[in-house]
């Protein structure tokens, strides 16, 4: 025979509790981000940057070759619709961002937020890029360093789309790495001596290190404090922006300068 306490079962079943809904986590802001299945870094700077008591955040991954060329950028465009669909489906989102930023390089800022609007028409929608840009209105700089992990293929498209947009380019560096994985290891060393010795030019009003698998964000107030000028990256102006669009203008800056405005 079967102990007492198995065989016990409750004599009446309450259904239908009234209850209240919240805000949820996203009291203030619901942001969502597409993130490449190859990176190693968005996410965690974003936690760091972004996360604060009534922001969500929401990630999904969409697959990409961790090798980067103009042709593995480009076969991203047809599956951003329906990542960006699987984030909180019903739930609306404030901000959907989509990270990466050679890929919109490559197919284009319009050619994303067609993808974007696809799959979440009620998003604001921004990329890496997009929000350098913004970020560099904020700031007010015009001369940009810009340093990437990219092969010279790449390279050569992004200083051309940061050039056609009116900013001048008087120094690219790159560390001409095509596997992203090996790229989200590229050192603090490395990244510190490469930003410094850009940054350190007459001709330069500002740096940016694009690719959102590279891990500098937590240098970023240290670095502009040795060169005296804004230092950005593409995560650091991502989670800006994002923040930004959903009406969040809190300062933040243990961020930087430009968390700071």
């Amino acid at each position: 025979m079967a102990p007492e306490s198995l065989v016990d079962v409750a004599k009446e079943t309450i259904e239908d509790f009234p209850f209240e809904a919240d805000a949820g986590l996203a009291a203030r802001a619901r942001i969502g981000v597409v993130v490449l299945a190859s990176d190693h870094t968005l996410e965690h700077e974003f936690w760091e940057m972004v996360a604060q008591p009534g922001v969500a955040l929401h990630f999904s991954r969409i697959a990409n070759s961790p090798i980067i060329t103009p042709t593995t950028l480009a076969a991203m465009e047809a599956s951003i619709a329906s990542q960006a669909a699987v984030i909180l489906p019903g739930a609306p989102l404030g901000v959907l961002a989509y990270g990466c930023t050679s890929a919109t390089i490559v197919l284009g800022e319009e050619r994303i937020f067609d993808q974007i609007r696809a799959g979440r028409p009620e998003a604001l929608p921004t990329t890496p890029i997009t929000a350098a840009f913004a970020a560099f209105e904020a700031l007010a700089v015009q001369r940009i360093a810009v340093l990437t992990p990219y092969t010279p293929d790449v390279n050569a498209i992004v200083r051309r789309y940061i050039m056609a947009k009116g900013y001048e380019v008087p120094v690219f560096g790159s560390f001409n790495e095509a596997d992203d994985n090996v790229a989200a290891r590229i050192s603090a060393d490395s990244l510190r001596h490469a930003i410094l010795s850009l940054g350190r030019r007459a001709d330069v009003d500002a740096v940016f290190v694009s690719c959102t698998s590279i891990r500098i964000a937590n240098a970023i107030q240290s670095l502009e404090a040795e060169l005296n000028k804004p230092v950005m990256s593409s995560n650091h102006v991502m989670a800006w922006h994002c923040l930004r669009l959903a009406g969040i203008q809190d300062r933040l800056p243990q961020w930087g300068r430009l968390f700071a405005l």
